[in-house]
């Protein structure tokens, strides 16, 4: 066991799960939450942070600002804590409230926008904000997760070689798109590898990332409202996007075999099986990536009452939900057979 003295120190990157028993198809899923911000946004924000220390952006009066809809937040509230920087996320209604609460916790300041951009979301306005306190005192510091480098190069050092040296056979791979980040990093590094690799792009409907009409998002995580800045579409072999209703029913799937993931893994799954689904071959090597775990959605895509309301009665219906029979009576019995207390 390692021994650390900073929690970014800490990045379990080596475990991938097998979903073949939960899906019918050979896929391999990194996971990509084990560390102590929860999700795979520790990487660009270790390096984002690192990289305006190098060019001496960050002094001891920087207040460290960013647009986030949730997990980048929380990385740079816990990398702020442990360095000592003030920190302020940028983010929207879409933001879990357990996400909000954590960046509290960490110490972290958080802000709300409520008013939609032009293409619906909230991106925008975000961004509109920052600017303006960007311009309003020079102490703040804005490492734009949107355009800066740091974002995908921090996935071209770490996770594209781990994935790389556990599958030297790899043939495809499916990452959710946000930001791009994630996507350019490891598109960029198996663009030039021993073996061709099928790079996979994983969009939410309704994102303008890789074009196409505006339409309602719930689930934080992945999608734009705008084209990602750091997106280029030339290391992108195919692009699949994905109906919410859809990444909410493989999210239950997941959680019914023990498998507690986020919203933007439900949608990466959910791809990635109808891909293979449609190629018909059990010959290929295919990895997924999770961003994130479930937890942080539990008032949200596991809460019944939140589906229902924005989803309706059904939507679990056509999940293909394999539910353990429930009877209240005999739960409520011990052991023995006497009614327990």
């Amino acid at each position: 066991m390692p021994v650390i003295s900073a929690p970014h120190a800490f990045n379990e990157g080596s475990l991938f799960v097998d979903l073949e028993s939960v899906f019918g198809y050979r896929l391999y899923l990194k996971c990509e939450g084990f560390n102590f911000a929860g999700s795979i946004k520790l990487k660009a924000a270790n390096e984002m942070v690192e990289g305006a220390e190098r060019d001496g952006n960050l002094t001891p009066d920087s207040i460290l600002v960013e647009s986030s809809s949730g997990n980048l937040g929380v990385a740079l509230s816990m990398i702020a804590a442990s360095k000592g920087y003030r920190f302020l996320c940028v983010t929207d209604p879409r933001c879990n409230l357990s996400t909000k609460l954590l960046m509290e916790a960490l110490g972290g300041h958080v802000h709300v926008v409520t008013d939609l951009d032009t293409n619906g979301g909230f991106l925008g306005t975000r961004l509109e904000y920052v600017r303006s306190l960007c311009a309003s005192d020079d102490r703040y510091v804005w490492l734009s997760q949107y355009t800066n480098p740091g974002n995908w190069r921090a996935h071209f050092r770490t996770t594209a070689p781990e994935i790389a040296g556990h599958f030297p056979r790899l043939d495809v791979l499916f990452v959710g798109t946000g930001t791009a980040g994630t996507l350019m990093g490891c598109a960029r590094y198996f663009r030039d590898w021993h073996r061709p690799v099928r790079i996979v792009a994983v969009d939410s409907m309704g994102s303008v990332a890789f074009g196409g009409p505006p339409g309602r998002r719930m689930i934080p995580g992945l999608g734009m409202s705008m084209r990602p800045p750091l997106l280029d579409e030339s290391y992108v072999d195919e692009v699949i996007r994905v109906e919410e209703a859809d990444t909410i029913r493989t999210c239950h799937r997941l959680a019914r075999r023990g498998f507690l993931f986020g919203g933007s893994t439900g949608t990466v799954v959910s791809a990635a099986t109808d891909w293979l689904a449609r190629h018909g071959t059990r010959d290929l090597t295919a990895v997924a990536i999770a961003p994130d775990l479930g937890e942080r959605y539990l008032d949200t895509i596991y809460q019944t009452n939140w589906l229902q309301d924005l989803y309706g009665d059904q939507l679990l219906d056509s999940a293909g939900l394999d539910a353990v029979p429930w009877d209240e009576e005999s739960a409520s019995r011990a052991p023995d057979g006497r009614r327990g207390a």
